[in-house]
C-alpha cells in the first residue's frame, strides 16, 4: 500500500497533512475461526499484526507444516508456469477469485505435475531418438556420396606406407605398424572405418588430434552440413560436419573411438554395400515419419493440458499465496492453550475499528463458531506506524519524501507541499515550454495506457518512469508555465502578446542597450518581453531576474520549514522548542535573508538602481555609514541596525535558554514538584519519542545537552547561509539549460539551414533532434530532478522533518507479491 494505500478520501491533501490516528488493538480469536478471521482481515487490509512469537524460529511455530505445504504447492505452480512459458501460453488475465479448496488443489497439482513430468520425459526421449535418426540420415546421405572415393584414397595411402616400411625400416616409420606389419601377410589387418558427426567448431582440432595419435596412420574425410542440426544430447542447434575416419589396426581403432568420445562426436554405423545403404535410408525415413507423428501428438496433448490449466492458473496461484500469507500471519499470534484461542496484537487506524469488528463477527458466523472474537484497545507508549491515505496521484510524491525518511507518527508531512513545490522548483531550472510539451506528451502516453501497463511486467527504467508518471506530468505543466514566463520555446522567443513594448529612441540606438530603449506601448501582460532576448543586455537581465527569484523562493521555502517545525513542536507539546528554538530561528533568518528578499521586491517596485550586494556587505562591515545612492527607502539604515542587532541576539537565544531550562525541569521532577494529575486527553497525545520513558530515570548531563544545543545552533546559523546559497542552483541550472538549448538551435539547426543543402539540412535536423532528446530532455531532466530533490531533502526538510518513523504495512491480500 506504499505506506498505507487505500482511497484518497474527499481531500487528498488533508489526508496527507498528518498520518492517520492509530491505536494498538488486541484480538482474542477462537481457534476454530482463526483462519477465516485472518482471511477476512486480509481482505480488509487495515490491520498490521505484531509478531508475538519473535523468539521462536520459523520451524518452531504452530503452522510451520501448513506453510511448508503451501511452499511445495507454490513450487509446483512455478514448474507449471515454466512449462506454459515453453509452450508460449500465458495465464488468463481475468480477475481471479479462489473458488476451490486448498486440499483439493494440492491433489490436483500433484497429479498435473506427475503427468507433465511423464509427458516431458517421453517427449525428451522421443526427441533424442528423432535427432539421432536425423543425424544418421545425414551420415547415410553425405557419407554415401563420397565413401568409395575416400576408401580408395585410404587404401592407396596404406599401400604407400607398407611399401615405405618394406624398403626402409628406419626409425622414422610409423610406430603403430611396427608389430602388425612385422607379422605374416596373412595375419595383417584390413582397413576399418568409423563414421559420424562432429561439431564444426571442433573439426580442425579433431583432425589434428587424430593425426598425432595415429602417427598419420589414418585417413579423414569431412563433409560440411549446410544447416545446423539438433544435437541429441544437448538439444541445441549445432553446426556439424559428417566425417569418415579410415584406420588400420586395432590400436588405431581404439584410439579413434576414444578421440570421438572426447570431442563429442556422435558415431553411426555405415554399410559398405550400396544396396544395404539404400535399404537403411528407407528404414530410417519410415522411422522418422513415425517418430514425428508421435512427437506431434505428445506435444498436442501437453499443450491441450496446459491450455486448460492456464484458464485457472491465476486462481490457483492466488489461492496458494493467500493461504501461505494467512498461515504466516497465524504464526505471529500467540496461542492460549487453556482457552483454546489465539491472541493477536496489531496497529490499525482508529476509523477502522468498526470495520475490523464487523469482519470478526462475519468470521464467527461463517465458521459456525460458538464463541465470538474479542476486540479491545490497548494503551501503550510505543510509537505507532505512519499511515497516509494516498492514491495513484499522491503516491509518487509521497515516495519522494519516504526515500529520505518515513515521517514520525503525526509529524507534519512534507509530501503535501512537495506536490506543488517539487515540480515548481524543477520547472524553474527547466523553463522552456517547448521542452515542457515534449515531457507532457511522453507522460500522457503512460497515463492513457495506465491500465494496460500496470498489468504488465516492465523493465527497471520503464517501471520507474511509469510509477512517477504524475510527477512528470506536474513537472511538464510547471515547465510550460515557467517557459511562458521566460518566453522560451526551444530557446526561440515569440511575440505572444504582439510587438515588444519597447522601441529604440532614435535610429542610432540600434539594439545596443536598454539605455537607448523607450516604452512605446503597454508592457507584456504575462512573461518576458522578447526585446530582452535580442539585446546585449539579455544576459545581465536574465541573471538578475533568475538569481533574485531563486533567493525569494528559497527564503520563502525555508520560512515554511521553520513554521512547520513550530506546528510540530505544538503538536508534540514541546514548549522549549517553540519559544527557544522556533522564534530565534525565524528572527535570524528573516533579519538577514528575509530583509534581502524585501529589498529585492522594493527594488523591483521602485525601479531603483541600488546595488543590493553593496547594501548587504556593508550592513555587516559598516552598519552606521550612510547608504547614499543605495538607499531604497527612508529609515533604511536604522532598520538595518535593528535587524543586525536582532540577528546577533538570536544566536545566544538559540543556544543558552534551552539547556538551563531543561536542567531546571529535571531538578523539579526529581523533587516531585512537576508531577500533576494526568488528564484523559493527555494519554492520547503523549510524545512519541524513543527516549521518552527514560527522562525521569537517567542522570541529567548538562554538558551533553549544552554541546548538543551548541551543535544545533552552529548548524542552523551556517545552514541559513549555505542553504540560501544552495537555492542559487535554480538560477544556475536555468541559465545552463537556456544556453544549451540556444547552442543546439543556433550552432546546429540554423547553421545547417545556412548551407542551402538538403542533405546537410537533414543531417542538421537529425543531430538537433538527438541532441534535444538526449541532452535536454533526458540528461537535463535528470539533473534538474536531482537538484530539486536535494533542495527538498536538505534545504527544506531539515528545518522541521525528523523522518525517523516507520511505515504502516497492514496485512492485505491486495499487496501480495511473488513468493520468494
Amino acid at each position: 500500500m506504499d505506506g498505507g494505500g487505500g482511497g484518497g478520501g474527499c481531500c487528498p491533501t488533508m489526508d496527507l497533512m498528518r498520518s492517520e490516528p492509530m491505536h494498538l488493538v488486541q484480538l482474542i480469536i477462537p481457534i476454530e475461526s482463526a483462519h477465516r478471521t485472518v482471511s477476512y482481515l486480509g481482505d480488509l487490509g487495515l490491520l498490521q499484526f505484531k509478531d508475538l512469537n519473535a523468539d521462536k524460529s520459523p520451524f518452531q511455530r504452530t503452522y510451520a507444516n501448513q506453510i511448508k505445504k503451501c511452499g511445495e504447492m507454490a513450487r509446483k505452480l512455478r514448474f507449471i508456469k515454466e512449462q506454459m512459458g515453453k509452450a508460449d501460453l500465458l495465464p488468463s488475465t481475468k480477475p481471479a477469485t479462489p473458488t476451490i479448496e486448498l486440499d483439493y488443489l494440492e491433489i490436483k497439482l500433484e497429479e498435473i505435475e506427475a503427468e507433465l513430468i511423464e509427458v516431458n520425459a517421453n517427449n525428451e526421449r522421443l526427441q533424442r531418438s528423432y535427432s539421432e535418426l536425423k543425424e544418421y540420415m545425414l551420415v547415410l546421405q553425405k557419407a554415401g556420396e563420397s565413401f568409395y572415393s575416400a576408401q580408395s584414397s585410404a587404401a592407396a595411402q596404406q599401400r604407400e606406407i607398407e611399401a615405405q616400411y618394406t624398403n626402409d625400416g628406419s626409425i622414422d616409420s610409423p610406430l603403430l605398424l611396427e608389430q602388425e606389419m612385422m607379422t605374416e601377410p596373412s595375419k595383417q589387418v584390413k582397413l576399418g572405418f568409423v563414421s559420424g558427426l562432429v561439431p564444426k567448431e571442433k573439426s580442425m582440432a579433431f583432425e589434428r588430434i587424430l593425426f598425432r595419435a595415429t602417427r598419420g596412420n589414418m585417413f579423414l574425410k569431412q563433409i560440411p552440413i549446410e544447416e545446423p542440426v539438433t544435437d541429441p544430447v544437448s538439444g541445441e542447434q549445432v553446426e556439424k560436419n559428417v566425417f569418415i575416419v579410415f584406420y588400420s589396426g586395432e590400436r588405431a581403432k581404439a584410439k579413434t573411438l576414444k578421440i570421438c568420445e572426447a570431442f563429442g562426436a556422435n558415431r553411426y554405423p555405415f554399410m559398405e554395400d550400396i544396396g544395404k545403404q539404400m535399404h537403411m535410408i528407407d528404414e530410417v525415413t519410415r522411422k522418422l515419419s513415425e517418430l514425428k507423428t508421435t512427437i506431434d501428438m505428445g506435444l498436442l496433448h501437453r499443450n491441450s493440458l496446459l491450455r486448460k490449466i492456464s484458464e485457472q492458473f491465476e486462481e490457483w496461484d492466488l489461492l496458494v499465496r493467500m493461504e501461505k500469507s494467512i498461515y504466516h500471519t497465524l504464526n505471529m499470534l500467540s496461542i492460549d492453550v487453556t482457552r483454546k484461542c489465539l491472541v493477536a496484537e496489531g496497529w490499525s487506524p482508529i476509523y477502522a475499528a468498526n470495520q475490523i469488528q464487523d469482519a470478526l463477527r462475519r468470521a464467527t458466523i461463517d465458521s459456525n463458531s460458538q464463541v465470538g472474537s474479542i476486540f479491545q484497545i490497548l494503551h501503550t507508549k510505543e510509537m505507532p506506524p505512519t499511515y497516509f491515505r494516498i492514491n495513484k496521484f499522491t503516491s509518487a510524491f509521497q515516495e519522494i519524501v519516504d526515500a529520505y525518511g518515513v515521517a514520525r507518527y503525526q509529524e507534519a508531512n512534507p509530501g503535501v507541499y512537495t506536490i506543488v513545490t517539487f515540480p515548481f522548483l524543477f520547472a524553474i531550472m527547466f523553463g522552456d515550454w517547448g521542452h515542457g510539451l515534449c515531457l507532457l506528451l511522453a507522460t500522457l502516453y503512460y497515463i492513457i495506457k495506465e491500465k494496460k501497463l500496470s498489468s504488465q511486467k516492465l523493465g527497471d527504467i520503464t517501471e520507474m518512469t511509469f510509477g512517477g508518471r504524475y510527477v512528470i506530468m506536474m513537472m511538464a505543466l510547471f515547465s510550460i508555465y515557467t517557459g511562458l514566463v521566460y518566453n522560451e520555446f526551444f530557446s526561440v522567443t515569440f511575440n505572444l502578446f504582439g510587438p515588444s513594448a519597447y522601441a529604440c529612441r532614435d535610429a542610432s540606438c540600434g539594439d545596443a542597450s536598454t539605455a537607448g530603449l523607450i516604452k512605446v506601448r503597454d508592457a507584456y501582460p504575462f512573461g518576458l518581453d522578447p526585446i530582452w532576448h535580442g539585446s546585449r543586455s539579455e544576459l545581465p537581465f536574465l541573471n538578475s531576474l533568475k538569481m533574485k527569484m531563486s533567493i525569494l523562493i528559497g527564503v520563502a521555502q525555508m520560512n515554511l520549514g521553520i513554521v512547520l517545525s513550530y506546528f510540530n513542536a505544538l503538536f508534540f507539546r514541546n514548549g522549549l522548542n517553540v519559544w527557544y528554538q522556533f522564534i530565534p530561528q525565524l528572527i535570524f533568518l528573516n533579519s538577514l535573508f528575509g530583509y534581502l528578499s524585501v529589498l529585492i521586491i522594493v527594488k523591483w517596485c521602485t525601479g531603483s538602481k541600488a546595488d543590493l550586494y553593496h547594501v548587504m556587505i556593508y550592513m555587516f562591515l559598516s552598519p552606521t555609514d550612510e547608504l547614499g545612492e543605495n538607499q531604497l527607502f527612508v529609515g533604511q539604515r536604522e532598520l538595518q541596525l535593528v535587524l543586525l542587532l536582532l540577528a546577533l541576539v538570536s544566536v545566544p537565544w538559540m543556544l543558552l535558554p534551552k539547556p538551563f531550562l531543561e536542567r531546571k525541569q529535571h531538578q523539579e521532577r526529581l523533587q516531585g514538584q512537576a508531577y500533576t494529575a494526568l488528564r484523559s486527553d493527555d494519554i492520547d497525545s503523549i510524545e512519541m519519542d524513543a527516549n521518552h520513558d527514560s527522562h525521569g530515570h537517567e542522570e541529567f548531563e548538562f554538558s551533553e545537552v549544552f554541546v548538543h544545543q551548541l551543535i544545533h545552533t552552529i548548524e542552523f546559523v551556517l545552514g541559513a547561509v549555505s542553504n540560501t546559497a544552495s537555492y542559487l542552483r535554480l538560477w544556475a541550472l536555468s541559465l545552463a539549460h537556456s544556453e544549451l538549448s540556444s547552442v543546439f538551435y543556433e550552432k546546429v539547426l540554423l547553421l545547417a539551414w545556412g548551407f542551402n543543402n538538403v542533405f546537410i539540412l537533414i543531417i542538421g535536423i537529425i543531430v538537433f533532434l538527438f541532441a534535444t532528446v538526449g541532452v535536454l530532455l533526458v540528461m537535463e531532466t535528470l539533473s534538474a530532478f536531482l537538484h530539486a530533490l536535494r533542495l527538498h531533502w536538505v534545504e527544506f526538510q531539515n528545518k522541521f522533518y525528523e523522518g525517523d518513523g516507520y511505515k504502516f504495512y497492514p496485512f492485505s491480500f491486495t499487496s501480495l507479491g511473488e513468493d520468494e
